[in-house]
């Protein structure tokens, strides 16, 4: 497959110059923090501009239509209804309400896998805490490659006190592709409510949240959308909208005198700059423009790439077979533990840090069930050569 891929030809070239990289960094981790395009960035300000130039006509009169139209453009783009999204800053928002919507009771049990995020897993723990409910978590089979056997897996670990699943679309830690319609289809068998957990897959993944009928749905599109920091959405099905709540809570209503919407209490959460929400269209219409399959497929083809050179340097196979059912524009490869350890909370890896001061190379390493993981993110602005530099040095200090 290294064979096919593009080269560095001016075609996908042009597009480093439509972020604000600087020209000395080998940009790997944009699936940690998505930096925006120059278009967006630009779009945003101008919102920013018009917001500080009058601000009352702007949050009474002008502020809720806007959002209304923003929320719609991003509903088409997931087939879904614009009255069952808000914009929220970021998935980990999302995730908090949700958790602050789901009515837990002592004893009942929230079900995750280990793939999931630190802090969603976190999020449910204290959640569980307050009311003497159980996070349970569930581990996924090793290595990953029959999707039945993964679902099998995971519905396994329901009982009757299970109160709601929790699952990445896209994992974090393991950049795994998870079979989420499939696993929405066998909960509502169960009539157990499903959150998904979704900022690795907005823009990456086909997304069909009618399809999907999940009860939630949480996302950034800071990532691979690459819309705003500070932007994200939550999707709560009709049948929970009712029960969903703010994690913040304000006057409610509408600050512009419009029908009352449940949506009412998430877009006014007191004073705050919606300016990266409406940029969000803007970000939409960049992707769109290039084409969205387009855009997967030199994602992938580079983050394939990646898998096979990483590998090679490494001598370990990733998690997962190498098929695009299991991964999009990030992947994970094994690292040599060399002794080793993980580092103290709130630190990076030793080795994470040596690729950032010997080849300005931002790429994570992470360590998930004991396992030493180096995780490389590749978007448009991506280039081949900057995968052989980071093989080339990854292999020099592993040496």
């Amino acid at each position: 497959m290294a064979a096919e891929l593009p080269g560095d030809d001016p075609q996908w070239e042009r597009f480093r110059h439509e972020w604000t990289l600087p020209e000395d960094v080998v940009y790997l981790n944009h699936g940690s923090f998505g930096p925006s395009p120059r278009l967006v960035q630009e779009a945003r300000a101008n919102w920013q501009r018009q917001l500080e130039s009058e601000p009352v006509d702007f949050f009474l009169r002008r502020m809720e239509p806007l959002l209304e139209e923003a929320t719609e453009e991003l509903a088409r783009l997931f087939n879904a209804p614009a009255d069952s999204l808000v914009f929220v800053d970021n998935a980990t928002a999302g995730m908090n309400i949700v958790a602050a919507s789901v009515e837990l009771q002592s004893g009942d049990e929230v079900l995750l896998t280990d793939h999931e995020y630190g802090a969603v897993r976190r999020i449910w723990q204290k959640a569980c805490e307050r009311v003497g409910a159980r996070v349970r978590v569930q581990p996924l089979p090793s290595p990953l490659q029959d999707e039945d056997e993964v679902v099998d897996t995971l519905l396994a670990a329901v009982n009757p006190r299970t109160k709601l699943l929790v699952v990445s679309h896209i994992t974090s830690p393991t950049a795994v592709i998870l079979p989420v319609e499939k696993i929405c289809q066998r909960a509502r068998e169960w009539k157990l409510s499903v959150c998904i957990d979704g900022p690795h897959a907005v823009g990456i993944a086909p997304l069909d949240l009618q399809r999907l009928d999940c009860d939630y749905y949480t996302a950034s599109c800071h990532k691979w959308l690459s819309a705003p920091f500070g932007s994200g959405f939550l999707y709560a099905h009709r049948r929970v909208q009712r029960s969903t709540c703010p994690a913040v809570v304000s006057w409610g209503g509408s600050v512009g005198g419009r029908a009352p919407t449940w949506r009412d209490e998430f877009n006014w959460i007191g004073t705050r700059d919606p300016s990266a929400f409406l940029a969000v269209p803007d970000a939409i219409r960049f992707l769109a423009d290039v084409g969205w399959e387009r855009f997967r497929n030199r994602a992938h083809s580079l983050a394939r790439f990646a898998r096979e050179r990483l590998s090679a340097v490494t001598g370990f196979e990733p998690l997962v077979p190498d098929d695009p059912l299991w991964y999009g524009s990030m992947i994970a490869v094994p690292l040599p533990l060399q002794d080793a350890e993980p580092p103290a909370s709130g630190r990076r890896d030793p080795l994470q840090d040596a690729l950032w001061e010997q080849a300005r190379i931002e790429v994570p390493v992470v360590w998930w069930q004991r396992q030493r993981l180096i995780r490389v993110s590749c978007h448009l602005y991506t280039q081949r050569a900057e995968i052989e530099l980071l093989a080339e040095t990854l292999a020099r200090l592993l040496a």
